[in-house]
């Protein structure tokens, strides 16, 4: 059906260079034709249900992630409705990778910070949502705002010419979007499910080698560490503070590569990731890092947010720097505490009393045990796992580039379809009276949304 879709018969320019020619009956309206910014405010705290953007989503906010808030502090929020359409205008100049336009579901409160809308009659809520997604998803939004940071607000873009078709027709364009997105997040749904087992598939190889070893019949003894089990006959058991010394190494000149920690990548320059990073005249005395050194970010430690040093490099201050304590494959003690089981050991060293405050400290970090085969034996484990693994990892890698490509290309939809570039209105006429019911939504967008708890970015 997406296949036989085609364009209108006639279009006019719309005068933008993002939005390009629109269907000539559509009317074209400044956005204050089509949006209204809302102002109510949650004076004497009528509502109490904390709303927040996350990954271009309008979710409730659990009371454990209210960090530092009081219930005064809500008096400032603003009030939203179903249906309103809420914009994250900040920092435009640093930030192009987060989804920014969002549309409420749940009557609440939202942080004044953002800009709330609601559409004026004539206007479908779910057609204006699309057409501010795809204002954002074009990056044509980061063109307006002003200040040193490039804040947004809507007097900045009130005049934006925005293509309003009949209401059926934007009846026929939400019906037919909502029905494509269900179809192409169901398929990216199986995925990401098939990409789970592997990962587990994985995980398990990689903890049978480095708590067991290659060899499945050598003599077992118990470990005495209840995440680890037994172990073989010949290996030690020692605290890591017997394999790693945190070190504090600052350098000289500031000139060094700097380095972030992602989850999914590891240790990479920052140059490689956009990453938000307050800037300094000079880096001279920053901590610093060797290659082949333990990095961790004592925050998500326990996450699995830690990883070898590629190269030598500048690091956040809130990151340790552990250097190994006697000859060993460095690689093979990254595998060891990067294991489930080993995390949830991490997790439980770690201080702290709210959710994403939790601080591995490197005393607690130094007491946890760990198995500690022969050198050559580790090395001859991880050159084993490198071949076990490639197969998985190639696997992996094909499933999550098939799923970047469903996305890139569900945002070209959208695109097209909003912006008039394919005429749905026939296509809608003939979707089964259930089809809006299957609409599923992505709840995994690699955006990096400053108020979502996104562990694969940069941290």
């Amino acid at each position: 059906m997406i296949a036989d879709l085609k364009p209108y018969a006639e279009y006019k320019e719309s005068g933008l260079a993002w939005l390009g020619r629109v269907p000539d009956h559509w009317e074209t309206r400044p956005a204050f034709g089509a949006f209204v910014p809302n102002h109510e405010r949650n004076h004497g705290m009528k509502e109490k249900t904390v709303l927040s953007l996350s990954y271009g989503r309008i979710v409730v906010k659990p009371p454990e992630k209210l960090h530092g808030l009081v219930p005064e502090s809500f008096e400032t929020y603003q009030i939203v409705n179903p249906g309103y359409i809420v914009l994250r205008t900040t920092d435009l100049q640093n930030d192009h990778t987060s989804l920014r336009v969002g549309m409420v579901r749940d009557r609440g409160i939202i942080t004044s910070a953002y800009l709330a809308l609601r559409v004026v009659d004539g206007v479908i809520p779910e057609f204006g949502y699309q057409s501010l997604n795809v204002w954002d998803t074009s990056k044509a939004i980061y063109g307006y705002g002003s200040g040193l940071r490039q804040n947004l607000d809507f007097s900045h873009f009130k005049r934006m010419p925005v293509p309003v078709p009949p209401p059926e027709e934007q009846a026929a364009i939400v019906r037919f979007l909502d029905w494509a997105n269900g179809r192409l997040e169901r398929a990216i749904r199986a995925k990401r499910k098939v990409i789970a087992l592997l990962t587990e598939q994985k995980q398990a190889i990689i903890h049978r080698a480095v708590t067991r070893g290659l060899d499945p019949s050598v003599p077992l003894k118990p470990s005495g560490i209840p995440w680890l089990g037994d172990i073989p006959q010949h290996w030690e058991v020692l605290r890591s503070k017997y394999v790693y010394r945190e070190v504090d190494n600052r350098s000289a000149t500031g000139e060094e590569t700097h380095l972030s920690m992602s989850q999914k990548f590891g240790l990479i320059p920052s140059s490689q990731i956009e990453v938000k990073r307050l800037v300094s005249e000079s880096y001279a005395g920053a901590k610093l890092c060797e290659k082949g050194d333990l990095v961790l970010n004592r925050l998500k430690a326990h996450l699995g947010v830690f990883a070898l040093a590629p190269e030598r490099g500048l690091v956040s201050p809130d990151y340790t720097v552990l250097r190994h304590a006697r000859e060993l494959e460095d690689r093979f003690f990254e595998a060891i505490y990067r294991t489930p089981a080993c995390r949830v050991e991490l997790r439980q060293r770690a201080k702290g009393i709210v959710q994403g405050f939790w601080r591995l400290y490197t005393d607690d970090f130094y007491d946890i045990r760990v198995p500690i085969p022969p050198v050559h034996e580790q090395k001859r484990i991880m050159v084993q796992l490198d071949i076990d693994l490639s197969g998985v990892n190639t696997a992996i890698s094909r499933l999550e580039r098939e799923i970047e490509l469903l996305r890139e290309y569900r945002t070209r939809l959208v695109a097209d379809v909003v912006t008039g570039k394919l005429d749905v209105h026939e296509a809608a006429a003939r979707l089964p009276s259930e089809a809006a019911a299957d609409t599923v939504e992505d709840d995994t967008n690699p955006s990096m949304d400053p108020e979502a708890a996104d562990e694969q970015a940069a941290v």
